[in-house]
């Protein structure tokens, strides 16, 4: 169990979403918290971690965190889970069958959209897993509702014994406001009891649930008809009417202070009876909502008249500047200039895509990939996936968390005569191969798969801000925990022993040789990498590097590499002998910010980068 020295008194605070719902889950008891990183909702349990009395962990993927935590409920212990949007996708097996046997002690789970792709690879909308799994829905529209909401999520999971989903978004999770939080409340474990006709979900047991599962829902149809939660705010002006939830609601209230909304916080079940009558007193209904139009759809099915989709955006988040031109448009008006962006030449800003951290371990690996000729990578997610962009352009696919491995295998099985000779390499990063990735290295050594798999541990979560995991050997607290031995691990999932090999992905010519040897062999390989994420404390920095301009002479070898701290300070063109005309790159080292990991060094034929000192 955790402990900090001391909790905050109750009172006012000024909290993110994120730490709002932390505080709220430790303020109504919960013993058990399990999540799996994921932006936007990896600060909830980073923050719960920090509260006494209560059991925190980072799970290996999203659906054992949403296991743990159905355990605990079950035990009668108040229990939470967070994820982001993409998370539930892993998660959904057990949601599903979750939805039939409900909960015992009272369960919330959250989930964070990521509407506008922050920093995900779809913008998928999870409220339909409310509809899909005939759970309600809780939508906060600020820090201090997150924080009520929760609190109520555990009060309406206990008395309806329902899992209650939390429906976050990028803008509640991560914006701060002042947020009144009040104290624990002790919920003492009831403890387990056998009851294998709800427990033991076979198909005779869940078929006698499926009527608990209708009534509940009508049950809590009814509730929604008739809660505070959702109501009726606003002005006079009857024009136009707006149905939202969630942020949606403030960006109404901002663009149109004097229209009336229907604020839902409870937003599924749809109270639709309350939607009718709130169409009844407008003139036109406009249903604002990120993203899909799922209410609109449920809305208009039910034969009520409403704009949404039609006049607003599908994707991304529908704020003030959005919502304005798009309801003068809907109302026949003239689009007036933003009062917040007034009429002015366009700014030039210098693009800033995004790119690897200073001497990150990952810098070496692409840029040995992108000297490699007739090789297809097969890219996962995490801090890597950025091994797609320049100057490494060294993926050619990203699917999902784990995908790398059974994508790979695909395109070794479903090559073509031209590609006959091609090599193929899978790319995934030690949490994301523990998360979702050993299944599909077994599935490559099962089948015989003509695979060479980089494993890249850096030994930490690093792309969702540097979170413990199995294979660095800490758990949530920095406390010490097995570590698992990825060698022995992926023999255990079937690749021989002479095809595994450990490289300091620092030692370039290492690094290439072991590749251009692995590719030829055809067979599973894995090459595991060894050096930590430069942002942990396991990271030891050596002496930082310069460039003797004296010796540069332009090639750009080391640019090459993608490092932040090379800098080209100036280009040149040199005329060579033969006529042809060579671009030169002249550059300086940002000495500050160089770790000395002499990847660049490798690259430059006129020893021209040197010891700072």
């Amino acid at each position: 169990m955790n402990a900090v020295s001391k909790v905050p008194a109750p009172g006012r605070m000024f909290l993110s979403g994120n730490e709002a719902v932390a505080r709220a889950v430790w303020d109504s008891g919960v013993r058990v918290a399990a999540a799996y990183p994921g932006t936007p909702a990896s600060e909830m349990l980073e923050n719960l971690g920090r509260y006494p009395d209560i059991y925190a962990e980072w799970s290996v993927n999203e659906k054992v965190s949403l296991e743990v935590v159905i355990g605990a409920s079950m035990a009668g212990s108040r229990a939470f889970s967070a994820m982001k949007h993409v998370g539930m996708n892993v998660a959904s097996d057990a949601l599903m069958t979750l939805t039939l046997t409900g909960a015992k002690g009272g369960m919330v789970i959250a989930i964070a959209d990521d509407v506008g792709f922050s920093s995900s690879q779809n913008e998928q909308d999870s409220r339909y897993w409310g509809r899909f799994g005939h759970l309600p829905i809780l939508e906060p529209a600020d820090s201090q509702e997150a924080y009520d909401m929760t609190r109520f999520g555990y009060a309406l999971s206990e008395e309806y014994q329902v899992p209650v989903i939390l429906r976050m978004t990028t803008r509640i999770c991560h914006v701060k406001a002042m947020v009144t939080v009040g104290e624990r409340e002790e919920h003492p474990s009831t403890g387990f009891e056998k009851d294998p006709a709800r427990w033991v979900m076979v198909p005779g047991h869940a078929k006698t649930r499926l009527p608990m599962q209708f009534a509940r829902e009508n049950a809590l149809r009814a509730l929604a008809e008739k809660s505070d939660l959702n109501r009726v705010e606003g002005g006079s002006d009857r024009r136009l009417g707006f149905v939202a939830s969630g942020p949606a609601t403030m960006h109404v209230r901002e663009a149109f202070p004097n229209a009336p909304v229907l604020k839902l916080g409870l937003s599924c079940p749809a109270p639709m009876e309350k939607i009718r009558a709130f169409a009844a007193q407008v003139d036109r209904l406009l249903v604002v909502e990120e993203t899909e139009p799922l209410l609109e759809t449920e809305i208009k099915a039910a034969g009520i008249a409403a704009h949404g989709k039609d006049v607003l955006p599908r994707s991304g988040e529908l704020s003030p500047k959005v919502l304005r031109p798009a309801v003068a448009k809907l109302l026949g008006e003239p689009i007036a200039p933003s009062a917040e962006a007034p009429q002015r030449p366009a700014l030039e800003v210098f693009p800033r895509p995004p790119t690897m951290c200073v001497a990150c371990p990952h810098l070496g690996i692409y840029y040995t990939l992108h000297q490699m000729r007739n090789v297809t990578v097969s890219g996962d997610i995490g801090c890597y996936t950025l091994g797609a962009g320049h100057p490494w352009n060294a993926l050619d696919s990203t699917i999902a968390m784990g995908a790398s491995m059974g994508i790979a295998l695909g395109l070794d099985k479903g090559r073509s005569e031209g590609d006959a000779n091609k090599k193929i390499v899978a790319v995934i990063g030690d949490s994301t191969f523990l998360h979702n990735g050993m299944t599909g290295l077994l599935e490559i050594t099962y089948h015989k798969g003509n695979v060479t798999v980089l494993l890249l541990d850096n030994r930490t979560t690093g792309m969702t801000g540097g979170q413990n995991t199995a294979a660095n050997g800490r758990d949530l607290l920095g406390n010490p925990a097995p570590r698992v031995d990825f060698p022995k691990l992926v023999e255990a999932l079937g690749v021989k022993p002479e095809r595994i090999r450990v490289v300091d992905p620092y030692e370039l010519p290492t690094l290439f040789k072991a590749l251009r040897e692995e590719t030829k062999i055809e067979e599973p390989s894995v090459i595991i990498t060894n050096r930590p994420c430069v942002l942990i404390d396991e990271y030891e920095k050596r002496q930082p590097l310069k460039v003797d301009e004296e010796k540069c002479n332009g090639c750009g070898n080391c640019v090459d590499v993608g490092c932040p701290a090379i800098l080209v300070t100036r280009r040149a063109k040199e005329i060579k002998p033969s006529g042809k005309e060579v671009d030169l790159s002249f550059v300086r080292i940002e000495t500050v910010a160089c770790t000395g990991c002499n990847l660049c060094v490798q690259t430059c034929g006129q020893d021209a980068i040197v010891p700072a000192n």
